[in-house]
């Protein structure tokens, strides 16, 4: 079964950390770019983090740049999404996704081979 699983969210309190993990079953990630993107109640969603399929290229939404990282590992078959110094702001589900470069990481309207599940990040006092 070819699927992404995103793990690692939970509840920290502000200026905590957490690392989201993106790992593939079935295919391998080095293949592919990889996005996180993130959905809060009512707004849409937003595109957060991309790596190209080369590592050479990374993006970060301005709202998280010098806060996230992002970042993989082959041998793993796993990307992941270091986030520190965390807002309230950042509490969303996150998701992480797969696909070309010009899609999943430029286009204004992402597009994705492969979602995972989401995961839920609640940054809270």
């Amino acid at each position: 079964q070819l699927q992404l699983v995103d793990s690692g969210g939970g509840l920290v309190q502000p200026g905590g950390s957490l690392r989201l993990s993106c790992a593939a079953s079935g295919f391998t990630l080095d293949h592919y770019a990889i996005g996180w993107f993130r959905q809060a109640p009512g707004k849409e969603r937003e595109r957060v983090s991309c790596i190209s399929s080369s590592d050479d290229l990374t993006y970060y939404a301005d709202s998280v740049k010098g806060r996230f990282t992002i970042s993989r590992d082959n041998a793993k078959n796993t990307v992941y999404l270091q986030m520190n110094s965390l807002k309230p702001e950042d509490t969303a589900v996150y998701y992480c996704a797969a696909g070309s470069l010009l899609r999943l990481c430029v286009s204004p309207r992402p597009e994705a081979d492969y979602w995972g599940q989401g995961t839920q990040v609640t940054i809270s006092s």
